[in-house]
């Protein structure tokens, strides 16, 4: 099992999240969690062409094979914990709120929300590139500007596990950081293929993945996430589904009953009352020990912690199936 932050410090996040979800913008937000994003591709403007795709990067052809940069922008968490597994932390001159990790990411100015974002002091930080997710929120607000002043706005968003150390190595090569980034992206290329081999032919294990509890959501077609389960031998119970976090009821689920639960609560307690919860509606999961918990950070950022993740997922999916055999 992953090990979970104290509550005070995932509890106004985890909160957010479940807002967002509920609220009239759902849709626009299960984008940003999951969704057939961009991998990498540079915005110059409403006419960009039609991109290609590379290794979970995206790239017009109008922009040149070499981008570099000595000034970034970050403006998801998951953007800045790439950028600074590539050795190049330095080099951010301004991100987001809620980019919390690793610990000297807290000393970058804060420009906004990721959702929303001040303009003009994104601007007065002269950068020289800015990487977002995908074209809404922040990104959307500030590309107009970035367009006329030619500064270029690329988007990172890894569909794969194979994914995140090739952005690592990429991001290396924009900063001129290859002594650093080079190692980092083969040691993640490593572990991630070690998965691979060890849980290839493992017995498929049935996975329901809890988002929010009041009301209830899942993971469903998120191509990532689910990636990462299929390293595990896991199933989505959920991936069939056309919304990328789709909301469900208990009695859906009592029905399909997952072999094994995942949870992201932010602490034990709520961890334990979960548990409880998935008892008492007669899950068979919970009442086998099946409900594991995993720190939200590490398994909705998509960086080189998810790849904690996985490693946490597959070793809780591998006990689920010992118990089963």
């Amino acid at each position: 099992m992953a090990n979970v932050k104290p509550p005070q410090t995932r509890r106004g996040e985890r909160r957010g999240l479940r807002a967002r979800l509920a609220s009239a913008a759902r849709a626009a937000v299960i984008a940003t969690l999951a969704g057939p994003l961009p991998g990498l591709a540079q915005a110059v403007g409403p006419d960009t062409p039609a991109t290609h795709a590379s290794g979970g990067f995206n790239e017009s052809p109008r922009v040149p094979a070499a981008i570099h940069a000595s000034r970034a922008i970050t403006l998801t968490p998951h953007i800045t914990e790439l950028v600074f597994a590539a050795g190049a932390g330095s080099h951010i001159v301004a991100t987001v709120i809620s980019s919390d990790y690793p610990p000297a990411a807290a000393g970058i100015p804060k420009i906004g929300d990721g959702l929303n974002v001040s303009l003009e002091k994104a601007l007065t930080l002269n950068p020289d590139l800015v990487i977002g997710w995908h074209d809404s929120g922040a990104a959307r607000t500030l590309a107009p500007s970035l367009a006329r002043l030619h500064i270029p706005l690329i988007y990172s968003s890894p569909k794969t596990l194979a994914d995140i150390p090739e952005q690592i190595q990429r991001f290396g090569q924009i900063f001129n950081t290859q002594a650093t980034a080079g190692p980092a992206a083969r040691a993640l290329r490593q572990r991630i293929h070690s998965l691979q081999e060890k849980y290839a032919h493992a017995q498929p294990v049935t996975v329901f993945i809890e988002v929010g509890a009041s009301p209830l959501y899942t993971i469903g077609r998120d191509p990532l996430l689910n990636n990462v389960l299929h390293t595990c031998g896991g199933v989505n119970l959920f991936a069939g589904t056309q919304a990328a976090a789709p909301q469900i009821d208990a009695e859906t689920l009592i029905v399909k009953q997952p072999d094994a639960i995942i949870t992201t609560e932010p602490s034990p307690a709520r961890y334990r009352q979960r548990i409880q919860d998935w008892t008492r509606l007669q899950l068979a999961a919970a009442r086998n020990h099946h409900v594991y918990n995993v720190n939200p950070d590490w398994l909705f950022r998509p960086g080189p912690r998810l790849v904690d993740a996985a490693e946490a997922l597959c070793a809780d999916l591998d006990e689920a199936r010992r118990k089963q055999q």
